[in-house]
């Protein structure tokens, strides 16, 4: 199955719960009605009030101003002004030497996505390490290890309750003694609410900012598509403790509400940069603006 396959399998739930309602919907005349029905719709499938007023509002003027009665012409257009939302929030290169710090709350799915990237980023020709600094679950750099071991990559790691920061010390080191291309550094899922847990990743991005200044940082939050608009306070919370990047989207597979992405990336100008598309290692994929929108028709 091709990129575009795999992505557009991934979205088949939401599109079943947004692509039926909007074909009736189509049926209708251009009307008042219409608009109106067409907001609830777009509400009902996890984009936020604000951002789904604005897209009516946008398509209202343009069917007005261009006197359009071709429904076709309209699908087209009304794609346009949800692929524009997407793409206002500037989109994230991975320029080497990168470090990739992965943040989010509990059972998002860091760990399988740091080894899905991991295989990603070798089977482009880069060098990777990974940073199990994870300390506080149990087992978790056990897990960690059979990613590593599944991408074939590196991984750093001390015992169980030790200090995350300095894991990170040590695989910035690391990094820097073998050249590597790539630090991809796991972080213990917390709830945003928690102070404590939110100053260790303060002191893990100044352990970055001073040992490794010439490393381009990306901290990206890994969010589970099923969460739908809940997800805005998530990232609110992170952004503005250590500041956001970018987005990684998990479970979008097991999602109807897909729509959230639209809204979410635009109000908190955060590209998604990855998805994960399933459950196997390879099953992870850069962001394409243009080609979610055409997974929802």
């Amino acid at each position: 199955m091709g990129l575009f396959g795999k992505f557009k399998k991934a979205l088949n739930k939401t599109k079943e719960s947004f692509l039926s309602k909007l074909d009736d919907l189509f049926k209708r005349s251009l009307g008042d009605d219409f608009f109106d029905e067409l907001e609830e719709l777009l509400i009902s499938s996890d984009v936020s009030v604000k951002t789904s007023m604005e897209i009516v509002e946008n398509l209202r003027d343009k069917v007005k101003e261009e006197r359009l009665k071709d429904k076709d012409y309209v699908i087209e257009i009304f794609k346009e002004e949800l692929t524009n939302m997407l793409l206002e929030a500037s989109e994230i290169e991975i320029d080497t030497p990168a470090i990739i710090m992965l943040v989010g709350v509990n059972g998002v799915g860091k760990t399988t996505t740091i080894g899905k990237l991991a295989n990603k980023f070798i089977k482009e020709g880069k060098s990777v390490t990974i940073a199990a600094a994870d300390t506080f679950r149990a087992a978790a750099a056990d897990q960690l290890s059979v990613w590593a071991d599944r991408a074939k990559v590196r991984i750093i790691k001390h015992q169980e309750g030790g200090d995350p920061s300095a894991v990170v010390f040590d695989a910035i080191a690391s990094a820097k003694a073998k050249e590597t291309d790539i630090l991809i550094i796991d972080t213990a899922g917390r709830l945003h609410v928690k102070a404590n847990l939110m100053e260790e990743l303060k002191k893990m991005d100044r352990i970055i900012k001073r040992e490794y200044p010439e490393a381009n940082l990306y901290k990206l939050m890994v969010l589970d598509a099923t969460t739908g608009q809940n997800a805005f306070t998530q990232v609110e919370a992170f952004d503005k403790d250590i500041g956001i990047d970018g987005l990684v989207l998990t479970k979008l597979d097991g999602s109807a509400k897909g729509g959230f992405i639209i809204s979410l990336s635009r109000e908190l100008n955060a590209p998604v940069c990855f998805v994960g598309t399933g459950e196997k290692i390879d099953d992870i994929e850069d962001f394409d603006a243009e080609e979610f929108i055409e997974g929802l028709f």
